[in-house]
């Protein structure tokens, strides 16, 4: 149904599964994803008692829910860690150094098919989601609600494995990738389920992460990304659709090459685009796939957000509003899910604001595609 700019005004989730769609909704939806770090400098630069007020203040069109982990401290992501450890993933490997950190170890490098599955996996049953509903509910169906385990088991893989090793053996042991990706994916494919069990009706969207790109491109070749890789995000898309979810991956870097795949193995959103990356050129990307995936982000939150001004923000923001947002399909927000905590407080400001102003429909036409 096209919303014309004149006509009823949307909530955030009608507005949301619009642009899903490749409907033209009301005006672009917007996506707010920041760092711990720089939601508590934006609240206190905006006098802002907590984050809900803040994303209202950004006019985010989204809200999440996420399971709980109630198992043994073992396999907690944050108990009993070994000193310098920042984290654990859920299968076991600790991490160090600055953010999301690095894996302290690769415990499955040289490993044999029986040692794979004598491995210690974890069990889903530790993901407690007992709350998840009433969680969802208290939004009041204002939102489009995003839900399901993040899944990263591209990068699970390669923690377990080691990059060198996973490569290596792709090739010459492709048998024992195959079993570890197996393991891995069928522990996320089982916490989603739980999840959904518990909460679909009050969930829009399975959202899931694996970064497949660099700035330079994929990291690695269509071939075997169709081969190892894909598989497992057929099998997990597979699940959304069968709760009646959209199913979203936030996927950064140069990965083009990749998207014929991801849009033949049914994704419906991919987040977020990186338009200084090879290969993310936003009118080749709108003109490609536009009308058979929906493209999150785009904003470049590097050279705009925090090298830029105000002012610099608000044109950005007017130029990829334009390409992407004609024909739906488009939701409007920063280039990475993380906005650092260096990023200006006022760009972002200017951001969202500038969302608000030019993302009307009907939107501008982008003048290089007339």
């Amino acid at each position: 149904m096209m919303v014309m700019a004149n006509g009823p005004m949307m909530t955030s989730r009608e507005r949301v599964l619009t642009a899903f769609a490749h409907e033209e909704p009301d005006r672009v939806p917007r996506w707010c994803g920041a760092s711990p770090e720089f939601l508590e400098k934006a609240k206190r630069q905006l006098g802002l008692s907590d984050t809900e007020a803040l994303l209202v203040r950004f006019g985010d069109d989204f809200r999440r829910v996420h399971a709980r982990y109630a198992g043994p401290a073992a396999f907690s992501p944050d108990r009993d860690l070994s000193p310098g450890a920042i984290s654990r993933s859920p299968f076991g490997v600790e991490r160090h150094g600055f953010g999301c950190g690095m894996p302290t170890s690769t415990p499955l490098a040289g490993a044999t098919l029986r040692q794979v599955e004598s491995y210690p996996w974890p069990d889903p049953g530790w993901m407690d989601v007992s709350r998840l509903r009433e969680e969802a509910l208290a939004w009041g169906g204002r939102y489009a609600i995003l839900g399901g385990d993040w899944s990263p088991y591209w990068h699970d893989a390669l923690d377990l494995l080691g990059m060198e090793s996973l490569m290596i053996r792709m090739t010459e042991d492709p048998a024992v990738v195959d079993a570890v990706l197996g393991r891995v994916v069928d522990y996320y494919f089982e916490v989603s389920r739980r999840l959904f069990d518990a909460a679909a009706d009050v969930i829009d969207v399975f959202f899931l992460g694996n970064d497949f790109g660099s700035r330079q491109g994929p990291l690695i070749s269509p071939r075997a990304f169709d081969r190892f890789l894909l598989p497992p995000l057929r099998r997990l898309i597979g699940l959304g659709h069968d709760y009646g979810l959209k199913v979203q991956l936030h996927c950064c870097g140069g990965y083009e090459p990749l998207i014929p795949s991801m849009v033949a193995a049914g994704l419906d959103g991919l987040h977020a685009v990186q338009p200084g990356c090879r290969g993310m050129d936003l009118r080749l990307l709108k003109a490609r796939y536009g009308d058979r995936i929906l493209f999150n982000g785009a904003i470049d939150s590097q050279h705009v957000l925090i090298e830029g001004t105000p002012a610099s923000v608000r044109q950005n923001v007017r130029e990829v509003v334009s390409i992407l947002a004609p024909g739906g399909g488009y939701v409007a927000g920063a280039s990475h899910d993380y906005i650092l905590e260096e990023t200006p407080v006022e760009n972002v400001v200017a951001m969202f604001d500038a969302i608000e102003e030019f993302g009307r429909y009907p939107v501008p036409s982008d003048p290089m595609r007339l």
